[in-house]
């Protein structure tokens, strides 16, 4: 069967961990006795009904504030699909936790409280969702049975959020209306909204289209590992580890080693003490040359008759910075790209998206936290790239600080000529 990742995002409150445990229950992906623990915890916590959304809140935090912190993955299955979910929060603080969820994923499921509409977490999450590169959002507009399940409401938020999208040119929106507490068009179509002609949100799940682009034609293979193992059966071994991520590769094919430029032939592909005939994304497999030449980790194979990633030192991108201390111009930075890492610094802010505003905000010096904006690094060594919409793998990169070692910033890289 076919397997759908998707993720959930939104503000607080609007329901996310609620709608997740309703797919669960309804769908009749709950083991009895997890059912029993949470109604077990239900009642302790004075609640008549059954609260759903405690299937997810693992922590204690989560469940002690009804909130969610960390990414909370859960899986299920139908007759017709497989799929991994992932539950990300909704508190601005835990943005970077949304990020890291999000970043897998084929579908995004952004939800709106239909009591307040689009809000400045929906846009954001809306928007990372699209620089992603996530090829289809439903706008699952909750607590429908709040509002009485008004059409007004409900036609006033999808007008409201397409004005944003198309703004921000995010596509492939679907809207549903729904109510996460009673189960309202989430596995089955609710009498409750005559005036929805659309699908409930588990059948749009079953049937949405899924293996989406994420790696280009290309052949490319970021070297992980040098591999010479000390034996008297493989004296002379010498083999480049890491994992395919675009194209296919055989033996004999003619291959580019980047940034040297140094070319050799495919003397063998192994995996688990076999050679294989090809290999191709995303298997991890161990790949041999013909030539004694000068590869490390953080090199790339390529074909030589392809086309050619980047190797540039100065990257546009697009990123969300993630931490607490500010970003910065000419800053020192841990640039990790693939298996490559580098030092480097951000050139200049060349804008800042307003999350409110939607403008773009020019003569930037810094970036604060959540901030999300187009940045140009320089790198110290030539980084080997595509552009992010071509291949996910070496399109991305995130932002170190040298001195605490935290993940500051995350980046999808733009190609500009």
């Amino acid at each position: 069967m076919e397997l759908l990742r998707f993720s959930t995002a939104g503000s607080v409150d609007d329901g996310k961990s609620t709608l997740i445990g309703r797919l669960l229950y309804d769908s009749k992906s709950i083991f009895e006795d997890q059912l029993e623990a949470v109604e077990a915890a239900s009642k302790s916590r004075g609640n008549e009904e059954v609260n759903l959304a405690l299937l997810t809140d693992g922590l204690r935090a989560e469940r002690e504030q009804g909130i969610t912190i960390d990414v909370a993955y859960r899986y299920f299955a139908t007759p017709k699909r497989k799929f991994i979910i992932a539950d990300t929060p909704g508190h601005i603080q835990y943005t970077r936790n949304m990020v890291t969820g999000a970043s897998t994923a084929d579908l995004s499921i952004i939800l709106v409280d239909a009591r307040h509409g689009v809000l400045e977490q929906t846009v954001r999450h809306s928007y990372i969702s699209s620089l992603l590169g996530i090829p289809h959002i439903v706008v699952a507009i909750n607590k429908m049975d709040l509002v009485d399940f008004s059409q007004e409401v409900y036609d006033k938020i999808v007008e409201d959020y397409r004005k944003m999208s198309e703004t921000l040119h995010i596509k492939n929106v679907v809207f549903i209306p729904i109510s996460a507490k009673d189960g309202d068009n989430v596995v089955n179509k609710s009498e409750r909204t005559p005036w929805y002609k659309g699908k409930a949100l588990l059948d749009y799940l079953e049937t949405v289209p899924v293996g989406h682009k994420t790696v280009s034609d290309f052949f490319r293979f970021p070297v992980q590992y040098v591999i010479r193992p000390i034996s008297e059966k493989f004296p002379d071994y010498r083999g480049y580890a890491g994992r395919v991520s675009g194209g296919i590769i055989r033996p004999g094919d003619r291959v580019r080693v980047l940034p040297s430029g140094l070319e050799s032939t495919v003397k063998s592909i192994d995996f688990a003490g076999e050679s294989l005939d090809e290999a191709y994304a995303p298997e991890s497999v161990t790949i041999r040359l013909n030539d004694e030449i000068d590869i490390s980790r953080g090199d790339t194979l390529v074909k030589a008759d392809e086309k050619q990633p980047h190797v540039e030192q100065d990257v546009t991108l697009d990123v969300c910075w993630l931490n607490q201390t500010p970003a910065q111009i000419r800053k020192k930075y841990i640039i990790r790209q693939a298996t490559f890492e580098t030092q480097g610094m951000i050139r200049s802010i060349n804008f800042r998206r307003n999350i409110n505003t939607l403008e773009k905000e020019q003569n930037v010096s810094e970036l604060a936290m959540n901030d999300i904006a187009e940045i140009t690094i320089h790198t110290a060594q030539s980084l080997v790239f595509d552009a992010y919409d071509e291949n996910k793998v070496t399109g991305s990169l995130i932002i170190i600080d040298p001195d605490t070692n935290e993940t500051v910033g995350a980046g999808m890289i733009k190609y500009v000529e």
